[in-house]
Order: structure tokens, then sequence, then C-alpha cells
């Protein structure tokens, strides 16, 4: 480790040590009291409403019998009063967890038992729903919080409007404040303060246990490698049950007092992006890929006059981004024509979107072709990856906007360490690792061995630089009936990087060869479709529409040129139904679930390998 290394991993430490949910929160409604913490909608909360609120829910959470090291679960949609009762639990000690809003009754049963949770809080009547059904199987729940008070079952003991929780609080802390004031300053930053369940895609989720220090640790290093400023704005709209946006939405935004900007919509982030303009965003690959998706659709349909000044400009800028992100220095004459471009061009283009004054936007939580990467660096968007995962708080490893490879996800933040196995895995230590899975007795069980390192399940490289690359999940490789190993997400992002294609699924483990199904892109597709005169009234018309077809045999067929013979797709055909975590074929974070695919598409499948 170098001497600038170990003085930033000594000043991450340092001020980790001293952190906590609470003290942050009592130093923003101090420092920052009238500034704007958190809208949603036409509401807005300052940091001093935010803590007077947080503290009347944490008295009236108090009241219900949460104490220290209990769990709470959550399902409800981002909106104010989730990150309210997430803090007010915090404020206890207790740990709260935030399920997916998508499980079915059988998942939230899962979760609900194993989190051993003795208060859960609810949004609606959906919610309620899924959740009597397996009320019974759930001895240690003793109350349950619903935001909407309509749909709470008549006559139920069991539960109780969130509005009367937060107003008995009030009244009592009103009466005594110094209960609430003396109570958090007991928690410790080694202290647990959020659980997160793993998405599940292999197996059964497991209950991933945070520390304050984790979280403010992995905030910490993450300012140091791209700073923004104290109180300036972003954007929330991934549920807080994925990693990303609990990190960035809550931690980070209580440690540089950010001005969170809540979508419940992901079909209304690109609007607040234009409303917003955060100097930081971070995306899923599907994001990126549905807005270099759109943006080719949209180029695709201008008169040659507004479009041919357009792609020069791109393609100067990709030129200098592709030198850049390959370690390679950049022309001087390059660097000038890329600087007019930029300025003439593309910065008004990013400024009618909102990404103008991003100066870090990252894609994380699966792979993402570089191909996108490229496409979008084109017009002045450099989308850096990152990699980390529940278990790591967040990115273990990051591109730096001055320093980064395109195709790798960077380089271990400072204090994190990373070592790849005999065969690839990659395991990291740092103060980033998780506490442990919570297990069924309701302890914490660490993960690591003995020398503290995680194995993270996943494979990949480390260049000369230090730049780590990701080839694939350990336990999602394909291993054909041949003994070939190959990695499903490096041909699936490939094939996503088309405008028509949502989602594709390589297929071939102990079949002799790989094969694939596409799934066309439900707001993309019908844009590409329609700028080459193809009229369709349903995404399954799309599917067998004849022109759509033989673009995506070419589209394949350009892939497999870029593959090994063992790699390459045989056959694939396409599904007439777009897939979504609401249909129940992908997670939130939008990562297939394989099972779920090849148990549903059985019968084609089979068709594929009927005459192997």
């Amino acid at each position: 480790m170098g001497p600038l290394l170990a003085e930033l991993e000594a000043q991450c430490q340092s001020q980790a040590e001293k952190l906590t949910v609470p003290l942050l929160l009592k130093r923003n409604a101090e420092e920052y009291a009238t500034s704007p913490a958190l809208s949603a909608g036409d509401t807005t909360l300052t940091w001093a409403q935010m803590r007077e609120r947080t503290a009347a829910l944490a008295r009236g959470l108090g009241t219900l019998g949460l104490k220290r090291g209990e769990r709470m679960m959550i399902m409800m949609s981002s909106r104010p009063e989730h990150w309210l009762i997430d803090l007010a639990a915090a404020h206890l000690g207790a740990i709260s967890c935030t399920a997916y809003q998508t499980l079915s009754t059988e998942q939230v049963g899962y979760v609900a038992r194993h989190s051993g949770a003795t208060v859960v809080v609810l949004e609606g009547a959906d919610e309620v729903t899924r959740w009597r059904p397996i009320l019974d199987t759930l001895p240690a729940l003793r109350r349950i919080i619903v935001l909407d008070a309509a749909a709470i079952p008549t006559g139920d003991p069991l539960f109780t409007p969130f509005a009367r929780v937060e107003a008995a609080g009030r009244a009592l802390h009103q009466e005594a404040p110094g209960v609430f004031e003396d109570g958090w300053k007991a928690i410790r930053p080694e202290d647990p303060v959020a659980m997160m369940y793993t998405s599940g895609t292999t197996g059964e989720p497991k209950g991933v246990v945070l520390s304050h220090r984790n979280v403010f640790y992995e905030a910490i290093s993450v300012d140091l490698a791209v700073p923004v400023p104290m109180r300036t704005a972003s954007i929330a709209y991934l549920p807080l049950a994925h990693i990303a946006e609990r990190e960035l939405g809550i931690y980070r935004a209580l440690y540089k007092a950010l001005h969170v900007h809540v979508c419940n919509d992901p079909a209304g982030v690109m609007p607040l992006l234009g409303k917003v303009r955060p100097p930081a965003f971070f995306g899923v690959p599907r994001l990126w890929e549905k807005l270099a998706g759109g943006l080719k659709a949209k180029l695709a349909a201008l008169e040659p006059a507004r479009r041919d000044p357009i792609l020069a400009a791109h393609a100067v800028a990709m030129e200098a981004f592709r030198l850049e992100g390959a370690g390679k220095p950049v022309p001087p004459e390059l660097q000038q024509k890329a600087a007019e471009a930029e300025a003439r061009v593309l910065r008004p283009l990013r400024q009618s979107f909102g990404l103008d004054m991003t100066e870090w936007a990252s894609s994380g939580s699966a792979p993402i072709p570089v191909e996108v990467l490229e496409y979008l660096g084109g017009f002045g968007i450099k989308v850096l990856e990152v990699w980390g995962m529940s278990e790591t708080t967040g990115c273990a490893t990051i591109n730096l906007p001055s320093n980064f490879r395109l195709g790798s996800v960077g380089r271990p933040l400072p204090g994190v360490h990373i070592r790849l196995a005999a065969d690839g895995e990659i395991f990291v230590r740092g103060p980033i690792v998780f506490l442990g899975y919570l297990d069924e007795s309701g302890q914490i069980a660490s993960a690591v061995d003995r020398e503290g390192w995680l194995a993270t399940g996943d494979v990949g490289t480390v260049d000369a630089d230090g730049f780590l690359s990701i080839t694939d999940r350990k336990k999602e490789l394909l291993i054909t009936s041949t003994g070939k190993n190959i990695a499903p997400s490096k041909i699936e992002g490939m094939l996503r990087a088309h405008p028509l294609v949502g989602q594709a699924m390589a297929i071939g483990d102990r079949r002799p060869y790989v094969t694939a199904l596409v799934s066309l892109d439900p707001e993309v597709a019908p844009l590409w479709a329609g700028a080459r005169g193809i009229t369709a009234k349903s995404l399954a018309d799309l599917a067998r529409d004849p022109a759509v077809l033989s673009e995506l045999e070419s589209l394949v067929a350009a892939t497999n040129a870029r593959l090994s013979r063992a790699e390459q797709i045989k056959c694939f055909e396409t599904v007439p139904e777009a897939w979504s975590p609401a249909t129940g074929e992908i997670t939130l974070t939008l990562k297939l679930k394989r099972r779920v695919l090849l148990d549903r598409y059985a019968d084609r499948i089979e068709r594929f390998y009927a005459n192997a």
C-alpha cells in the first residue's frame, strides 16, 4: 500500500469510528435546519423537520415495545414515511429491513419468519392482503403499523395506523424530550443499523446485517473518490431494499446533508433528471441501456440535416472516450475537436435530459456491455462501472472519472483489499464487509474466514494497473456437456446492447451448446420499429415480425463473431412478452431469475436440443 492510499484509509477509518445515523441526523438538523432534506411530489421536509418527526416515531415505536437489536420489517414504496420510520428504528438501536414490494405471500412469509420481526410497517391494502395469510406463522410479531388507515382490517388489534403511532410519540417527546436524546447516545458505530435480504436469484434469500461503521465508511470512501458538495441534490428511484439506494439515498445523504428527490415511478426518472440535474447519479445497467436505445431510436427518426452534426460530434467524442478508457493518451488535435464538439453540440444535448451537471455517472448491480458505455461516452455521458454487493455495503471497487478502464469495475476503495483464488473467485476484506448473516436463532453469523476475507462468489481478473474485471458469477457459470465453462452474462450483455432487446438469457448448462431466449424492450422496440415503418399492435406482434426477426438474426450473428466457438449461440427464440419484476422473471435489481425462466420456458428450451 502506498503512503497516499494509507493516509486515505486512515482518514476514512478515523471518521467512520465517530459516526452513527442519530449523530449525523442531529448535526444536519442543527447546522442545516432549514435546508431541504427530502422531496417527494409536492412534499418537502427540511433537516429539522426530518429529525422532529423521526423523534416522534422513535418514541411511538418504543411504546410498541421495539427494542435494541430487534428487527423491524418495512414493506412500503419509496416515500418520506419510509425514510422516517427507518431512521426512527435506528435511533432505538433496532435493525430495520425493507422488503421488496413485489414479494409474493410465500416470499413474504419466508423473510418475515426468518427475520423474527417484532414490528412490521406496511403501506396499504395491497401489502396487508399479502401479509394477512401468514400472520399466524409469525409468533414474534407484536404489531403491524399501516400507513393507509383505511386498509386496516376492522377490529383487528394487531394493526395500528401510522399516524396514531407518530401522534402518540410526538406527545411523549414533547413531554420528555430527554428520553429520545439520551436513548440514541448509547448507539455505537459497531452496532447493527440495517438488514437487507439478498435477491435470491440462485437460492433462498439471506439476511445481510450492516453496521453504522459499514455504511459510513462506504459513504466516506466513495466521497473521497468522487466528491460531491455538501447539500447538493440527488435522486432516489430504486427501492430501499436495494443496497445502492439504501447507501446513497439514506447514508450518503446523511453524511453530505444531500437534498434527496424521491421518484417512485421508473418512468419518471428521466424527467426528474431534467429538473434536478444532480452532480452524481447511479444507474442500474438497464437504465443506461434504455437511455442508449432511446437515443439511437430518436436519432434514427431525425432528418439528416439535424442528425448528421450530432453523429459527427458523437464520433469525435467516442474516439476520445475509447482512448481514455483504454488508458491511452488522447492526441492534442483530437482533444481540441472533442472540446469543440462538447461545447457546440453535446453539452446542450445533455442539458435537454438533465445530465449536463453530472460529474460522476456510475453503473452497477450487473454487467453492462462496453458498447453501451462507449455509445453514451460519445455524448459526453461518462458512465463508469463500480462493483460490490450487499455484503460489501455497496461498491467495493470504483472507476474514477480521471482514471478508468472500460470493461473493468475499477480499483478498490481506500482500505478495501481484494485477492483472487485459484479459480478466479474474488475475495474482499475491509471495513465495508458486513457484520454477517442473520441466522434462524436471531444471531449474526460471520461470513468471513479467520483472516477476514469474504468469498464473493464473483469471478474476475486484475490487470497490471490493478483494475478489476468481472467475468461472471461463480454459481451462474454454464458448464456445457463437453466441459466448457461459459459466462452467460457476457453473452446476454452483448444481446442487450441492441435497442430491440429488453432482456436475454443464455442457456447451456449441461447441454451440448448454447442457446438463448430474447425478450423485446416494451418501450424502445416500438420506437425502433416505428422509425423503420413497422407497425405492430403489440409486443407479441413485434416478436413475430419478419423484419424484427431478421434484425435479431443479424444481432446473433454479429455476437457470435465476437465469441469463442463454445460460447456461440446456436439458436434462439423471441418470447412474446416482456420480462419484469412484476411478472416474476427478473428481480427488482434487474437480475434474471434463471430458475423461474428455465421452468417457464422448459418446452421451448427442450425444442432447442431435440435433435442434439
